[in-house]
């Protein structure tokens, strides 16, 4: 499977959210930004949206490339 390329924008919003998250304090725009943000760039690119929201929470949380998504 192709490679899913990450926007530094995409990357960002995702980390705000695992921060937010690990401090107990997610808040529903924050939320709904990133899930708007892998949806587009989803469309965007023809990819699945699964696949890029794994793709993403790896290289994010757990610094891991997915290239096999």
């Amino acid at each position: 499977m192709a490679d899913i390329e990450l926007p530094d924008e995409l990357i960002a919003l995702e980390q705000t959210a695992w921060e937010e998250i690990q401090a107990g304090a997610l808040t529903i725009p924050t939320a709904a930004a990133v899930q708007a943000a892998i949806t587009a760039h989803a469309e965007a690119t023809g990819q699945g949206r699964y696949a890029v929201e794994k793709a993403l929470k790896r290289a994010v949380r757990h610094g891991v490339e997915d290239t096999a998504a």
